[in-house]
């Protein structure tokens, strides 16, 4: 059978569905735990004042938000996967503009309080994301071939493009 008339599921990492729900839920317990109980690793909230914090989470989970919204209209305008590679709205300015903007809502919440402890877990989710990610990667260039090569060429993995 063709890769491109196979499930949405079998372009996917296995399990990333599990990951994508036990992942935020792990972060968030350390960082409220660190935050706003234990205080452990939170030294560098002396350094930054709250209202730049709340600002900067305010600006950046915005940015995802809008990242996100431009995602899904760009990626499931249809109940199945796409048989064609999508490279035009946001998907031409970044390849994974959804794990994306779900990184910057991590990034969002360590800026309204800077846990340490909750970088560390962070930097640990990236990598979990990236391999993903190169998974996936892997399924599309099976798929698509020369076009997804191209297109990797032209569009950046995790930094958008501004112009």
């Amino acid at each position: 059978m063709n890769d491109k008339h196979n499930n949405h599921d079998s372009r996917e990492i296995p399990h990333s569905h599990l990951l994508q729900i036990s992942l935020p839920i792990i972060f968030i317990v350390i960082w409220v735990l660190d935050s706003w109980i234990f205080l452990i690793s939170v030294c560098l909230n002396n350094f930054v004042p709250l209202i730049l914090r709340i600002i900067l989470f305010i600006t950046v989970l915005g940015l995802a938000l809008i990242i996100m919204y431009l995602s899904h209209k760009t990626l499931f305008d249809h109940n199945e996967p796409s048989d064609t590679l999508i490279t035009s709205g946001i998907m031409g300015r970044v390849r994974n503009p959804l794990y994306l903007s779900i990184l910057l809502i991590y990034v969002a919440v360590l800026l309204l309080s800077i846990s340490i402890i909750s970088i560390v877990f962070f930097i640990i989710i990236f990598f979990v994301y990236n391999r993903m990610v190169n998974y996936e990667e892997k399924k599309l260039e099976k798929m698509f071939g020369n076009e997804f090569l191209e297109y990797k060429k032209k569009v950046p993995k995790w930094i958008p493009k501004l112009f």
